[in-house]
């Protein structure tokens, strides 16, 4: 119960993370505002490396693999989180997050490319996640809302950055590759920002807060909370517990920001967040069928 909970505190300060980015989107540009957020997130991980550098010395000290590792998932992140704080500009906090939340589903779906099984659950949720999707994002006259577009784009790269961190992980470790990829993501931002934005001082301190909290609690804090909640959940449990960020975002939004949604968007909310639990149940019953075998074999 308390790694669950753990997790569910994860979920609400991602979800809540949505709204700072809305609301930092209105003091500094896309490419600015993940510089310096991802900035401040690094500064976050220094103490989390220091206090595993015993784990981590047990993984790889190829120096290749190390800067390999992190520059892919370094770049995917970077896109990810380019294309979704462009989405941010255009669209609710609330929308934002049910979109990015796709992601849960997506993964599977990638994971056909890696040869990866698929049951009929996952295949489900992708149809009640589409028919939720065309709800929540299609208008009245069929088209997309640009800031939609960015947003479901993002949701690939994040689906593509989940299959690069579980290859590079167990050879390079969580915190050490968390952090040369952010370092990796500040680097290209700082770069955009250079080459396409105006950074102003002013915008900067009026976006203090949102970027404090997407840096601090939701790169450091929050990545601090999910490697404590998964050492004791299965992974298809976390997801789902996870997936609860798409849920806080609206919530953050209406708090916070004073979003509303139509009826037709709020179904199509319920169709994507059923979508993403029932995508999950093909891993939960393989685990439970899997965890019955082993104690069968035990006794």
């Amino acid at each position: 119960m308390k790694s669950r909970l753990v997790l569910i505190a994860a979920a609400i300060i991602w979800g809540f993370a949505f709204v700072a980015q809305r609301k930092g989107m209105e003091s500094v540009e896309p490419f600015t505002f993940n510089a310096v957020r991802f900035f401040v997130g690094c500064i976050s991980l220094l103490p989390l490396m220091v206090i595993n550098r015993r784990q981590d010395i047990h993984k790889t000290t190829s120096v290749k693999t190390i800067l390999l590792g992190g520059a892919l998932t370094g770049l995917v992140l970077f896109i990810a989180a380019s294309l979704q704080q462009m989405g941010m500009v255009f669209t609710s906090a609330g929308k934002a997050g049910f979109i990015t939340g796709l992601y849960v589903v997506l993964v599977p779906i990638m994971g056909l490319a890696l040869r990866h099984r698929t049951g009929v659950w996952t295949w489900l949720g992708v149809i009640a996640s589409i028919a939720g999707l065309y709800l929540l994002t299609v208008t009245a006259t069929l088209t997309i809302e640009q800031g939609d577009l960015f947003v479901l784009a993002s949701a690939f790269f994040m689906a593509a950055h989940v299959h690069l961190i579980g290859h590079f992980t167990a050879r390079i470790g969580a915190i050490r590759l968390s952090l040369i990829q952010s370092a990796m993501v500040v680097t290209a931002s700082l770069i955009a920002a250079l080459s396409f934005e105006s950074i102003r001082i002013e915008g900067l301190m009026d976006a203090a807060g949102p970027i404090l909290f997407t840096g601090v609690f939701s790169i450091g804090v929050a990545y601090t909370l999910q490697a404590i909640g998964q050492s004791k959940t299965p992974p298809s449990q976390a997801a789902i517990i996870l997936s609860l960020e798409s849920v806080f975002a609206v919530i953050g939004g209406w708090l916070l920001l004073g979003e509303t949604l139509a009826a037709k968007e709020l179904i199509g909310c319920g169709l994507m967040f059923v979508g993403m639990t029932v995508s999950q149940l093909d891993n939960a019953l393989g685990s439970a069928l899997q965890s019955r075998a082993k104690k069968k074999a035990e006794l």
